[in-house]
């Protein structure tokens, strides 16, 4: 990680292409596991790269800096989208966490200000409080119908996995599911 970021690969590039290689390794499950980064290098440089061509061309911003990658119109734009599909989830289990989600996405909204990290911070917390409450409140049949696919879906790499790691990545894939099975968007900016 140091590397590319002495490297000046952008944090969403590096991301994007670890996610990239998780969710192909999840559709192609193979005996092998995933032991580090460095099994993400290749796809890393590959983001990079095809990130740089499109940068080629773009105009600076009138201070001479490159525009942000997430300016505070578009921050604006992607929370007011995840507001919109929030109020459109009929999830009665967490009906009110979903309106408190929505009250929160609305003040930042309001005021998201210039600073990205900050930004993405803010919706990372209210996006770990909204998987609480799926984890807590969600349909308890249909939570344990899930969490018995996911199990099942790991076995065959929990041997080669550490506890802690084994244990993070089914919560994960879980919520994943849970996300996926009530049309529940992501909020961070890396999902812009």
């Amino acid at each position: 990680m140091e590397v590319w970021q002495e490297r000046g690969i952008p944090l969403h590039i590096a991301i994007r292409a670890i996610e990239n290689v998780f969710d192909a390794f999840d559709k192609r499950p193979t005996t092998r596991t995933i032991k580090g980064l460095m099994f993400c290098r290749e796809e890393v440089e590959a983001q990079y790269e095809e990130w740089l061509r499109s940068q080629a061309g773009k105009t600076e911003s009138s201070n001479g800096d490159t525009s942000e990658p997430f300016s505070a119109e578009a921050a604006s734009a992607h929370i007011s989208r995840q507001i919109e599909q929030l109020r459109l989830v009929k999830l009665d289990g967490i009906r009110e966490d979903l309106e408190r989600v929505a009250a929160r996405l609305d003040e930042l909204m309001a005021d998201p200000g210039d600073d990205a990290e900050h930004i993405d911070r803010s919706l990372a917390d209210i996006e770990k409080f909204l998987d609480n409450a799926l984890l807590t409140n969600s349909d308890k049949q249909h939570l344990n119908k899930l969490e018995k696919e996911v199990l099942d879906q790991l076995k065959p790499y929990k041997s080669g996995m550490e506890p802690e790691t084994f244990a993070k990545t089914f919560e994960l894939m879980l919520l994943k599911r849970l996300r996926e099975d009530h049309r529940i968007p992501r909020l961070t900016l890396f999902y812009l």
